[in-house]
Order: structure tokens, then C-alpha cells, then sequence
């Protein structure tokens, strides 16, 4: 059964505070605040990592080292064993996480989340004061 596990003791670890745009570099940032996203999941980097057919492992049950109330994490495999990549356009740990910040905004799961809130929001607006009336 062991011999069915890939062995994802090699491969690059990213943790969503890797990517996210509300942390500091001393919270753990890798990338540039403009090019970084807002609070990503372990879910949204794992399925970016699917679209960009580079075999991934999601780890639910580790922790940030800085931050152990930021639950886990993913690995991820660039190259094969014979040196070749699997994605010709990611090189390094940095393109990962450049394209993988790029890509999260964009989620199924975050459009889903975001439309019925601004379409509730928009016909909700009435015409007139609102609240009690005085006596």
C-alpha cells in the first residue's frame, strides 16, 4: 500500500500565507503585495495546481511554523525524476506562486461566493427614508 504514496518528502511546500496579500514578508510573504491574492485556501491553491497539471498533495492537517492557527498546506512536484519539467512555463518556487496568486482571485469557488451577495445587494435599495417615524 506505501508503494501506491508517491513519496511528497521532496516536494516544494506552499502555505497559503505564502500568497496572501494581507500578511507582511515577517508573516511569511513571498511575493510582491500587487501581485499576491487575498486570504487564499489550501483548496483554491491545490485546484490551481490540478489546472496547471502539476502533480499536488494537499496537507490539511499541518501548520504554519510563524502562524500555527493558519491550517494547512501544499506540496507540489516541478520536475520529474529524470530532471524534466512538468509545466514548461513554472521553472521555480517563485513562478509557482506568482501564477498560482494570478489564478486564485479567479476560483469557481470565490466567483460562486461573490455573486449572490453583490445580487442581493443591488435590489435591495429603497426609495425614501428609512427607520422609525417620531410622533
Amino acid at each position: 500500500m506505501d508503494a501506491a504514496l508517491p513519496n511528497t518528502k521532496k516536494w516544494i511546500v506552499l502555505y497559503p500565507i505564502y500568497i496572501n496579500s494581507k500578511k507582511t514578508i515577517t508573516e511569511g510573504r513571498r511575493i510582491n503585495t500587487t501581485k499576491a491574492c487575498e486570504n487564499p485556501t489550501c483548496v483554491e491553491i491545490g485546484d490551481c495546481c490540478n489546472y496547471l497539471k502539476l502533480p499536488s498533495v494537499i496537507e490539511i492537517d499541518k501548520a504554519y511554523p510563524r502562524d500555527f492557527m493558519q491550517r494547512g498546506r501544499v506540496r507540489v512536484l516541478l520536475k520529474k525524476e529524470d530532471g524534466t519539467l512538468y509545466n514548461l512555463a513554472i521553472t521555480s518556487r517563485k513562478q509557482l506562486m506568482l501564477q498560482i496568486a494570478e489564478m486564485v482571485p479567479r476560483h469557481h469557488g470565490r466567483t460562486k461566493k461573490q455573486e449572490p451577495a453583490s445580487t442581493s445587494t443591488a435590489g435591495s435599495t429603497k426609495s425614501g427614508k428609512g427607520g422609525k417615524k417620531k410622533k
